[in-house]
């Protein structure tokens, strides 16, 4: 009988080859294991924080230098002339000016172009997979949308050079084909994959049950759609705007490439055949051309750190609504 309950104890639990009595050399093993794999996580974990605080550090600590040339008394005239002026001559010899007023509204304005065609047209993918494409067909088409995300920068950069600048000024008569409708599309594109797949999830989120109480009440898909589905991911559905935006708004390559590097704000400002400059174009070309510890290498770390600081509150706000999301999800 002994043997019996001996060999029954040793028989795998619940599925897993494990027996229900350890003896203490294999429970001590496993408190070691879970220790380890717990240090691991955290160290991962921590090294990350770190990083992101170093790079938050040396960035600021860079951009100093500029902003207090002179002591506190030039702080505000540097800080005034940098965020308000219209005029960006860093490398002027005699006088150099560092107003990045354009720069600021040119990143912006490219941002909310691409959005405006990302966001529309990300939604309606994220519906059409959610509710209405067959399993099937859902389980082929969010992978292949989700390859665009891993379509290396560079290689949008030179087909929006190649061919969409060729192609604009060709057939739409455009004086130049590197402006800011060039660069709007292609970071819709690019944003595309994020925008689509966190709605979906959204969407999907909110389960079946959410739809089946609105068709039983005598709703339509359509109506089940706009009027239940939409209003209940909304939480999930802006952070996938926000993280689109923060795709669009970091990339560096395309806006490089496809903006044209001209420092203006266009006028009038919907015409979107204009070249402009953005903050990361302006970083990543003026960067490996400015001399160290001079007034254009530190002023360049002053835009890194107004990007930092507005994808920080991106990220936070994102983070916000995908908090509200998770909440509305348990609730139902």
């Amino acid at each position: 009988m002994a043997n019996i309950t001996a060999d029954k104890e040793k028989t795998a639990a619940a599925g897993f080859n494990r027996p229900l009595r350890l003896t203490v050399t294999e429970d001590l093993r496993g408190f070691i294991a879970v220790k380890v794999g717990h240090s691991l996580l955290f160290l991962t974990t921590f090294v990350s924080v770190v990083a992101v605080f170093l790079i938050f550090f040396f960035v600021i600590k860079e951009a100093i230098p500029f902003l207090f040339k002179g002591g506190l008394s030039e702080f505000w005239a540097r800080m005034s002339e940098f965020s308000t002026s219209l005029n960006w001559y860093p490398h002027n010899e005699e006088h150099p000016e560092f107003g990045a007023l354009t720069i600021f509204v040119a990143s912006l304005y490219v941002t909310v172009c691409s959005l405006l065609i990302a966001v529309p047209v990300g939604l309606l993918a994220a519906i059409f997979l959610s509710d209405i494409a067959p399993f099937g067909l859902r389980q082929v088409c969010k992978p292949v949308i989700e390859i665009l995300a891993a379509i290396p920068s560079v290689a949008y950069g030179v087909f929006a050079v190649m061919v969409v600048a060729p192609w604009m000024q060709n057939k739409l008569g455009f004086s130049t084909g590197t402006n800011v409708l060039n660069a709007s599309l292609i970071l819709s594109l690019m944003a595309l994959p994020t925008i689509i797949s966190v709605a979906e999830d959204a969407l999907s989120a909110i389960g079946r049950e959410i739809r089946e109480a609105s068709y039983g009440l005598g709703a339509t898909r359509a109506e089940t759609m706009i009027k239940v589905v939409l209003p209940a991911a909304h939480s999930g559905i802006i952070a996938a705007v926000i993280l689109g935006m923060m795709r669009a708004i970091g990339e560096t390559m395309v806006v490089w490439m496809a903006s044209g590097q001209s420092a203006q704000i266009p006028s009038p400002w919907w015409d979107l055949s204009q070249s402009v400059r953005t903050m990361t174009g302006t970083i990543a070309q003026e960067m490996g051309e400015v001399a160290k510890d001079t007034d254009p290498y530190y002023v360049l770390f002053a835009i890194g750190v107004v990007l930092l600081i507005f994808t920080f509150i991106l990220n936070m706000i994102s983070e916000f609504f995908m908090s509200r999301f998770k909440k509305t999800v348990r609730g139902h």
